[in-house]
């Protein structure tokens, strides 16, 4: 990991953003598949966030996993994210931490 700190507020920031969306989408209809993936992402930034602070030997493999699913997240939130702004916040979070976490 080039640079974990980074990394590291990437996911946070992001994995805060997911728990936000799927808790706003709950309720929205048509976004089953936004809340799903907003758990899933938030899940993998969290265990991603842990074993980069503890500079596991796992944490670029897990990091490798935590962009695919920032990628899939954000393509979904983005699809609403011109009348829902959690689903436009979630989506920049999640581009940002793909950003920073495949250097």
């Amino acid at each position: 990991m080039k640079n974990s700190k980074v990394c590291i507020d990437a996911c946070l920031a992001c994995m805060i953003e997911c728990e936000k969306c799927a808790i706003s989408c709950l309720n929205m209809v048509g976004h089953q598949e936004c809340v799903k993936l907003c758990r899933d992402c938030a899940d993998i930034c969290d265990l991603c966030t842990k074993l980069c602070a503890r500079e596991s030997k796992f944490a670029d493999a897990l990091c490798a996993i935590c962009v695919q699913c920032c990628e899939a997240c954000a393509t979904e939130c983005e699809k609403y994210a011109d009348h829902a702004t959690c689903c436009k916040a979630c989506g920049e979070a999640c581009r940002k931490c793909v950003e920073i976490c495949k250097m």
